[in-house]
């Protein structure tokens, strides 16, 4: 009973040595692999200066900002659904389509401030 428990705990260390050495060797692949990448974007566009901070912005101010700007889609986007269950022909539907994106922006000016 002795020696067949010693088996299986040699069997389960060796399968556990093997799944670690494989583990190591997908780590190592894988901190290679970022290195070379590092290295052609420091090659490349890391002597580009960067223009815009990187990034979405954080805050408050950006928080409301972005909830207008959501619920103002929202708005436009259940008029789109109206007019496509109310007006069955298509010319209104395009219509009112071209229309929702021409306003987008200026509705998004408009409403959402910029402090």
């Amino acid at each position: 009973m002795s020696k067949e428990r010693a088996k299986r705990r040699a069997a389960r260390e060796h399968e556990a040595a093997l799944k670690a050495a494989a583990r190591a060797a997908e780590s190592e692949r894988r901190e290679r692999r970022d290195a070379r990448r590092r290295a052609i974007q420091l090659a490349t566009t890391g002597r580009l200066p960067r223009l815009t901070p990187v990034g979405r912005p954080t805050g408050t101010l950006a928080h409301r900002r972005r909830v207008q700007t959501s619920l103002l889609l929202a708005m436009l986007l259940a008029v789109n659904v109206l007019v496509w269950v109310v007006r069955p022909d298509w010319p209104a539907r395009l219509g009112a389509l071209v229309v929702t994106v021409l306003a987008f922006p200026v509705l998004s000016t408009l409403v959402v401030r910029r402090r």
